[in-house]
């Protein structure tokens, strides 16, 4: 499912993480973002506050989708997201944010998605294939 490919697009790019609840799609940019050893996708919760009303209101159900904009290599990654304020991946994204705004802004917490589902929306034969 996340292969190396897969993988490489996911910490290279920026990802688009996209929700909804209520009818009410949402869809924002991310750029705290990791993928662990275990195959996990970790984000950086600075400014995910529709984001969490959401994953609350909809079990946990996101979507992620990172490309490259050279070659248009892209996966999209359906999953379920779970919120935590405390531990290593937190302290981690504390830091990274803490440095990056100089202090002015920080990490309230980390998403993480445990991937289902991976789709190439790569153009050509493999576009829509589920890996």
């Amino acid at each position: 499912m996340m292969n190396e490919n897969v993988v490489n697009i996911l910490k290279s790019g920026m990802w688009d993480l996209a929700t909804c609840a209520d009818g009410e799609p949402n869809v924002v940019p991310v750029a705290f973002k990791d993928v662990t050893a275990d195959g996990k996708l970790v984000v950086g919760d600075v400014f995910l506050e529709t984001t969490l009303n959401n994953i609350k209101a909809n079990n946990g159900k996101i979507a992620i989708s990172a490309y490259d904009a050279k070659t248009l290599e892209g996966y999209q990654i359906k999953g379920t997201a779970e919120y935590v304020t405390e531990g290593s991946v937190v302290d981690t994204f504390k830091a990274m944010v803490e440095k990056m705004f100089n202090g002015a802004a920080t990490a309230k917490g980390a998403l993480i998605i445990t991937p289902e589902k991976v789709i190439v929306t790569t153009p050509g034969a493999d576009n829509k294939k589920v890996l």
